[in-house]
C-alpha cells in the first residue's frame, strides 16, 4: 500500500482521492438532476423542476414488469448462490482434501471469464440440452456469476471462527446439523446477509449474460438498453435508473455498516474468550 512520506505527498494523495470521488459520482449526480428536468433531452441549461417522469414510470406496466422479473431472478439466484456458498466455504475452511487449491480456483474462476463469453457458452449448452430459455436459465447463469462473491465473503468470516467452539458442541453431544444451526450459523449470519445483498445487486443489474439466455420475458437491464433507442422514453429511463441506483447504494451501505458492526462485536466476543464469558 502506498504511504506518503511528506506533508506534500499526503496533500497530493488527498487531492487525488477527492478528484477520483468526483469523477466516480458525477454521472450519478447528473442523472439525478436530469430526472427532475422538464425537458426531454438531458442537456444544460435545465428547464424547470418536474416529477412528471417519475409519475409516468409508475404508470408504465412494461417497465414495472421488467423490474419485477429482475427482482424475482435476483432473489432466486441469490438464495441458491448463498446456499451453495455456505457449503463451499465450510468444505474449503473445515475440510482437508487433495486438490483443495484446484477446487478453490475452479469455484472462483467465473470472476475472470468475460460475461459475453460466458453468456454465449450458456446459450450453446442450453440449446444442446434442449432446455428452453426462460428466467430459470437466467437464474442458473447468475448463480454461477454470484457464487464466487459469496465464497469470498463467507470464507474469511468462517476462518475467524474458532473451530474449538464447534468441537465443544460436538463433545457435548450435538449433531453436525445442530452444531451448524446453533453455533456456526449465528456467527456467520452477518456475512450471509452481506453475501446475499451483493449477489442480489449483481444479478439485478446484470445484462450481458441475461441478454443471451433470457426467453420472452424481459429483465430490467434489457428493458433499459432497449428503450435507449427512443428519445421520448429517455426521461423515464433516467428516472428509473436514479431510483435503482439510489436503492442499490442504500442497500449496500446499510449492509456494509451492519456487517462491520457485527464483525466488531464478534471480534470482541472472540477476544474475550471463555474467560470473558464466565
Amino acid at each position: 500500500m502506498f504511504t506518503p512520506t511528506s506533508k506534500n505527498g499526503l496533500r497530493a494523495l488527498k487531492v487525488f482521492y477527492g478528484l477520483f470521488v468526483v469523477f466516480l459520482y458525477t454521472p450519478i449526480v447528473l442523472l439525478l438532476l436530469f430526472s427532475f428536468n422538464s425537458g426531454q433531452t438531458p442537456v444544460f441549461p435545465l428547464k424547470s423542476f418536474t416529477l412528471r417522469w417519475y409519475r409516468e414510470l409508475l404508470a408504465n406496466h412494461e417497465l414495472l414488469g421488467a423490474l419485477r422479473t429482475s427482482a424475482e431472478v435476483a432473489a432466486g439466484s441469490s438464495a441458491v448462490a448463498v446456499s451453495l456458498g455456505i457449503l463451499a466455504a465450510i468444505v474449503l475452511v473445515r475440510r482437508r482434501f487433495f486438490g483443495k487449491g484446484a477446487v478453490s480456483a475452479l469455484l472462483i474462476s467465473p470472476l475472470v471469464v468475460p460475461y459475453v463469453v460466458f453468456g454465449i457458452s450458456l446459450l450453446i449448452l442450453f440449446q444442446a440440452l434442449s432446455i428452453p430459455l426462460s428466467i430459470i436459465t437466467v437464474m442458473i447463469g447468475h448463480v454461477v456469476l454470484s457464487l464466487p462473491y459469496t465464497i469470498l465473503v463467507l470464507v474469511p468470516r468462517l476462518e475467524r471462527i474458532d473451530v474449538a467452539l464447534e468441537e465443544a458442541a460436538k463433545d457435548l453431544g450435538a449433531s453436525g446439523w445442530r452444531t451448524f444451526r446453533s453455533i456456526t450459523l449465528p456467527l456467520i449470519l452477518p456475512a450471509i446477509v452481506s453475501a446475499f445483498m451483493i449477489a442480489f445487486t449483481l444479478s439485478f443489474d446484470e445484462y450481458a449474460v441475461a441478454s443471451f439466455v433470457i426467453g420472452r420475458q424481459v429483465t430490467y437491464p434489457i428493458y433499459l438498453f432497449s428503450q435507449l433507442r427512443f428519445p421520448s422514453r429517455l426521461p423515464q429511463v433516467i428516472a428509473v435508473a436514479v431510483l435503482v441506483m439510489t436503492a442499490s447504494i442504500l442497500v449496500i451501505l446499510g449492509t456494509e455498516i451492519g456487517r462491520r458492526m457485527a464483525e466488531r462485536k464478534l471480534g470482541a466476543e472472540l477476544e474475550s474468550g471463555p474467560a470473558g464469558q464466565l
